[in-house]
């Protein structure tokens, strides 16, 4: 991903390179497994959905986590390394990513050299879902210390080469990158950031993740999500009636006031927000910082 868990960016039509889906329906031949209950009263569908969605969702992340990590480090690392490059390997959608992806990176930059006014960036960072490294390498740059972690060992190693080809003045060595999947991060930094990552995160996942990257930041939390509005949510719909080939995982949307509350409950308020769209990526960005 960005995994970083990637993108985040969401892709619609033939042209995406994600699978919209939402969780998987009961089924019936599924419920039918269920024990009855002693007395031979059979459940209501209330308590069997409240006795299987749990369990379902739980499968569904997993399953989501396996296809992410699989993907990323096989095809689609190729693909989003290509992409998140200068290389010339691209499509005119590839390119478009690229482009609004960047506008991203930019943005958080922007943001954090508005706040340290010239002087050096002195204070740690977990970039979680750092993929290639297109926000650690400019973070380390600027003097941060930052911990770059991502579910894609590829994406991890090809992250931490260019961080040892392209940084001067052994910049690099402030840099450690590590193959992790965002529930097994820990520590405690200045700045958390997760880009495009959310996007692999079912909604009823969402709160849990908020919460997990929250407990590591000190201070500021600054994450992007693939906004849930009608627009966007029809052009997904619009985009499982045309698969295509490059299709891999799945993409979800959030709705910004539930983000927004995941964030308040964490004890987070949000200080600056960006929305970045161009034609076949978006994303919503918030900066938000400890209460």
């Amino acid at each position: 991903m960005r995994s970083t868990f990637p993108i985040l960016s969401l892709l619609i039509g033939a042209a995406s390179a994600f699978r919209p889906s939402s969780l998987p329906s009961l089924r019936p031949a599924s419920l039918s497994r269920l024990r009855t209950p002693a007395q031979n009263r059979r459940p209501s569908s209330n308590m069997l959905l409240r006795m299987q969605t749990p369990t379902l969702i739980e499968q569904q992340t997993k399953d989501d986590k396996a296809e992410v990590a699989e993907y990323f480090n096989t095809v689609g690392f190729d693909r989003w390394n290509k992409i998140y490059s200068e290389s010339t390997e691209v499509n005119k959608v590839q390119l478009d990513i690229r482009e609004g992806h960047q506008q991203t990176v930019d943005r958080v930059l922007q943001w954090l050299d508005q706040d340290r006014a010239g002087k050096p960036l002195t204070e740690s960072v977990c970039d979680a879902g750092c993929g290639v490294g297109s926000l650690s390498l400019p973070l380390l740059e600027r003097g941060a210390s930052v911990y770059a972690t991502d579910i894609s060992a590829a994406m991890v190693e090809e992250a931490e080469a260019r961080a040892k080809s392209l940084l001067v003045n052994g910049g690099h060595r402030r840099g450690r990158f590590e193959t992790k999947d965002l529930e097994s991060l820990g520590g405690s930094y200045d700045t958390v950031m997760c880009i495009d990552v959310m996007i692999h995160y079912p909604t009823e996942k969402m709160e849990e993740m908020v919460m997990k990257l929250a407990s590591l930041a000190d201070r500021r939390l600054i994450i992007s999500f693939a906004p849930d509005t009608w627009y966007y949510s029809l052009l997904k719909k619009v985009g499982e009636f045309f698969p295509g080939p490059s299709k891999t995982t799945r993409a979800y949307l959030h709705e910004e006031g539930r983000v927004k509350a995941a964030l308040a409950k964490a004890g987070f308020t949000v200080r600056r927000d960006h929305m970045t769209a161009t034609n076949f990526y978006f994303s919503r960005l918030f900066e938000a910082v400890r209460q």
